[in-house]
C-alpha cells in the first residue's frame, strides 16, 4: 500500500468578486485506486472532504468535464496553457475552488506512476467478488 498528498493553498470564490485563501490537502492511497480525496480548508473548524475520480481530476486539467455534484474546468494563461483548474462541487449548495494547475498535474502523474490509468483494477480477485455477491 502506498499513498501520497498535496497540500496547497487555494482560492474559494464565495461570488465572482468575493475570493478566500483555503488550505487544501489532495490524497491518493493505492488500495483505492481509482479516486482521489480532497479535503477543503483543511485548517478550518468544519473541513469538508470530497472523493474524486483519479482520472475526472486529471482530465478536468484539460477540458470541462463533470456533472451534478462536480464539474471541473481548466483556466487557461495567455499561452493557452492551465495555469489553474476551477472545482465546483455540490448540489444545492454549490461552492466553486480555484486549484494551482502546475502542482496538482505534478502530483498526479506521480499517482499513475505508483499506478498507471487503465491498470487500477489488474489487481482485484473478481472470483472472490462474485462469491461475496451470492
Amino acid at each position: 500500500m502506498k499513498k501520497c498528498h498535496l497540500a496547497l493553498e487555494i482560492t474559494h470564490w464565495v461570488c465572482s468578486e468575493l475570493d478566500l485563501p483555503l488550505q487544501c490537502e489532495f490524497s491518493y492511497d493505492t488500495q483505492d485506486p481509482l479516486a482521489v480525496t480532497v479535503v477543503f480548508d483543511t485548517e478550518g473548524v468544519r473541513p469538508v472532504t470530497w472523493a474524486l475520480s483519479r482520472d475526472l481530476l486529471a482530465d478536468g486539467l484539460a477540458a470541462r468535464v463533470g456533472e451534478g455534484d462536480v464539474m471541473l474546468w481548466p483556466v487557461l494563461d495567455l499561452d493557452g496553457e492551465p495555469s489553474s483548474f476551477c472545482v465546483r462541487v455540490g448540489s444545492t449548495r454549490k461552492a466553486v475552488f480555484e486549484i494551482p494547475a502546475e502542482p496538482v498535474m505534478t502530483w498526479l502523474a506521480g499517482t499513475y506512476a505508483m499506478v498507471p490509468r487503465g491498470t487500477e483494477l489488474d489487481g482485484v480477485d473478481w472470483d472472490e467478488w462474485a462469491q461475496l455477491a451470492e
